[in-house]
């Protein structure tokens, strides 16, 4: 049965464990509270799960500690950092901060930023911008990753590249995250930690045959792009796109020597201020006219289920889980006790 904990509780628990590493309070503060936010909104292979690794790579050096991303590039609505391996939920929400301060000016802003650690669930960025009534795009690649193969082939080429995306509404915003591949990598990992078999077959093995096994995937198999085998070149070319997006506009990624790079990403992420085309009110009338629209959708006649509107259950279950407590995933909780013992730092308290 899965366990409650307060969501201050879970941010300062996590956050002490980044102090512990050598990381500035301030920073640190950001990062948990990433990792939090996630969870808040149901991604739970992107969320707490994530502090394992991202304490790792800060003892390690692959994460830095200090410093700030080096300016490559910036013309007011449009700038370039290059991380150099600064915490990537810290340098994300940086560059965010910084697009969010620019666009009353100049109603648009496009940032890119090349060599950022790992920067986790792409959804977690997206309630500050929603919350300043702006639309928000973001997407991000894994330059040293290839675990998504073109239809047609075996060979995995792209990373998953995910892309966020959200705009303010009515009583919940359309927001949503996705891959471009059939699953996530996450979930991949966690059916093999769980000797369980995928929903449906959404890799290739190594001899490109389909399958639902991930000892298929660690065995030089393949994630299957968005489309799966049949409409998969639809996928491919959404990560093509995505691909240049965040890293040949950041500068960075396939034509390079990536191999030391592990997880570090390409980032590609835009602002929009709906105040910068007319009035924010008629925009807000015609999002919420939309989302109320597919609410009231015809149900196909055997569902009985409400329609999976993006951003809906996410949004509520935020709300729901702030309030009454944060419901972690299972194999989270051991994680997280594991480090508390190694630490010396000790777990929060379940509320239920």
């Amino acid at each position: 049965m899965s366990q409650r904990y307060r969501a201050e509780d879970l941010r300062q628990f996590a956050c002490a464990l980044f102090t512990s590493a050598g990381l500035d309070a301030s920073r640190a503060e950001v990062v948990a509270d990433t990792f939090l936010q996630a969870d808040l909104l149901g991604f739970t292979t992107h969320g707490l799960h994530r502090v394992t690794t991202n304490l790792q790579w800060l003892q390690s050096g692959a994460s830095r500690l200090q410093g700030e991303p080096h300016v490559l590039a910036d013309r007011g609505n449009v700038f370039n950092w290059d991380a150099e391996f600064l915490p990537g939920p810290w340098v994300v929400h940086r560059a965010i901060d910084q697009a969010l301060a620019r666009v009353r000016e100049h109603g648009v802003v496009t940032a890119t930023v090349r060599r950022s650690q790992h920067i986790a669930c792409l959804a977690a960025y997206l309630p500050k911008i929603v919350e300043q009534n702006c639309v928000g795009i973001l997407t991000c690649s894994t330059p040293a990753e290839h675990t998504v193969s073109p239809q047609g082939s075996k060979t995995p080429l792209f990373s998953a590249n995910p892309i966020a995306f959200c705009a303010p509404a009515g009583d919940y915003p359309l927001l949503f995250d996705i891959s471009m591949s059939v699953t996530a990598g996450g979930y991949v990992s966690r059916a093999a930690r769980e000797g369980k078999k995928l929903p449906g077959k959404y890799l290739k093995d190594r001899d490109g045959q389909l399958s639902d096994d991930p000892r298929a995937f660690a065995d030089g198999g393949s994630i299957l792009p968005v489309g799966g085998a049949d409409h998969g070149y639809k996928g491919a070319a959404l990560s093509a796109m995505l691909e240049v997006l965040s890293m040949a506009l950041a500068g960075y990624g396939r034509a390079d020597d990536v191999s030391e790079d592990d997880e570090a990403n390409s980032v590609f992420l835009q602002i929009i201020d709906p105040g910068a085309f007319g009035s924010e009110q008629s925009f807000l009338r015609q999002t919420a006219a939309l989302l109320e629209m597919w609410e009231q959708c015809e149900r196909e006649g055997h569902i009985n289920t409400p329609l999976r509107i993006p951003g809906k259950r996410a949004w509520h279950l935020r709300n729901r889980q702030l309030e009454k407590g944060v419901e972690l995933y299972p194999s989270i909780v051991d994680d997280l006790k594991k480090l508390a013992e190694k630490s010396g730092i000790a777990m929060p308290e379940a509320i239920s």
